[in-house]
């Protein structure tokens, strides 16, 4: 009985010493922050910046703008549904059903 409170005791130490020092252990996760919660850093052989590097991907200008156009389109058609729906009161999708 006596070997198992010393135990016991012993046991209870350990976990307390070893609560207190884990937080402080698990809180490092490896990265040099510059400030609280800006902890980004560039993986190991990877450049800081990308532009003018090998990883740069050069993306042609033509296929960017492509989006962009769609975009104008897409607000055009929406604009057109709005329109019809402020003189009609019906919603129309289908913008080639709209007089």
């Amino acid at each position: 009985m006596k070997n198992l409170s010393l135990t016991l005791v012993a046991g209870i130490a350990f976990a307390g010493l070893a609560g207190g020092m884990a937080p402080a252990a698990m809180a490092y996760d490896g990265t040099h922050c510059q400030a609280p919660g800006n902890c980004w850093e560039p993986k190991p052989g990877f450049p800081a910046k990308i532009a003018g590097s090998k990883y740069d991907p050069k993306h042609d200008p033509k296929q960017l703008a492509k989006q962009g156009e769609s975009m104008k389109a897409m607000e055009a058609r929406n604009a057109q549904r709005a329109e019809n729906f402020k003189k009609t009161g019906k919603w129309v999708y289908d913008v080639s059903k709209i007089e």
